[in-house]
């Protein structure tokens, strides 16, 4: 069993050395791990050297250093006797690589839910060390957005600390901050570097990473029509279509089977939430059922993946035996 905690970085100081990956907490039995394998993030030969990278022990009676069986492009090795507490760390006060490293990083990317009444949706990026585990990051950020949902993407990518990188992104409405400087976080928190503001229209983007020289270091396609972003549980929003085409898919059910107060509901939560406005519910509104039925799902998904989404979530509220007739139940997956 392991995972990781948080450095004592005074006690790490009194020995004249600093973080270079996570500390973990590693338990087992007595003689069942005599060798352990460590990530690390550095990306050069002389940065990799017994004499700069070395690893911690820590026990309740205090600390000790290990100097490295071997270093390969990934990992540190070291023989083991006891577990406990063991971590990279790196000598302090080396002079330029204390304060300038190229390192592997890892590009991290949470989308939180739509913001109706400004139709933005916000995509938010870390740029960390490679050697941090994902689901440490994941774990933290659903701590404080709770609705957050990770995107995967290829991740890797080479970065320097203390040099100022900047995001590029053509379909963004506001980028924040405009360059902001990388440093090495091994936890426990971990913030957000860029913030970017997107509307909630948007159905992909595409990121590109530079460095303050104006050199791209990451560039990738984010798809924001992904089932996996969508939040829903059910069968239909499970399967690999977003929530436009699954409103497509169930079309002509329900424009033959929803109920003419539903609908009304309908069209009112959906003006409540600026997904249509005024001109579109009066014209919508005194159509008989049938094409008021096929007025709505058809303006719901011009309006983008939000709106669908909202659209499918509050028809599972209203009239839940239609939905499920529907497919579309959006209980939450107790896995």
């Amino acid at each position: 069993m392991y995972g990781t905690v948080q450095w004592d970085e005074l006690l790490l100081q009194s020995g004249g050395r600093t973080p270079a990956g996570p500390l973990f907490s590693i338990e087992c039995p007595e003689n069942a791990v005599w060798q352990l394998r460590l990530p690390h993030c550095e990306t050069k030969h002389g940065q990799r050297s017994n004499s700069l990278l070395s690893v911690v022990h820590i026990t309740d009676d205090g600390m000790e250093f290990t100097e490295p069986l071997e270093i390969t492009d990934t990992h540190v090795v070291i023989n083991v006797q006891h577990l406990s507490l063991f971590g990279l760390v790196w000598e302090a006060f080396r002079g330029f690589y204390q304060y300038i490293r190229s390192v592997s990083g890892q590009v991290l990317l949470f989308l939180t839910p739509p913001n109706p009444r400004t139709q933005r949706q916000k995509l938010e990026m870390l740029l960390l060390p490679i050697n941090v585990p994902v689901k440490d990051v994941k774990a933290y950020v659903k701590e404080i957005e709770q609705n957050a949902v990770y995107i995967s993407v290829p991740a890797t990518c080479d970065l320097i600390t203390k040099e100022k990188y900047c995001v590029d992104c053509p379909e963004a409405e506001l980028i924040q901050p405009e360059a902001s400087k990388f440093d090495l976080n091994f936890g426990p928190n971990y913030h957000t570097m860029f913030e970017i503001r997107l509307p909630t229209n948007a159905e992909r983007v595409t990121l590109t990473i530079r460095h303050q020289g104006n050199a791209e270091v990451w560039r990738h396609e984010v798809d924001l029509t992904d089932p996996a972003l969508t939040g829903g549980g059910g069968l239909r929003t499970q399967r690999n279509i977003s929530p436009q085409q699954t409103l497509s898919s169930v079309r002509p059910e329900f424009v033959d089977r929803v109920t003419d107060p539903v609908l009304n509901q309908l069209l009112d939560r959906l003006l409540h939430q600026m997904f249509i406005n005024d001109r579109e519910y009066e014209c919508v509104k005194t159509k008989g059922r049938a094409h008021k039925a096929a007025d709505v799902i058809d303006t719901v998904r011009r309006k983008g993946p939000a709106a669908a989404s909202f659209l499918i979530s509050a028809l599972c509220e209203l009239d839940c035996n239609l939905s499920r007739t529907l497919d579309l139940d959006l209980s939450p997956d107790p896995h």
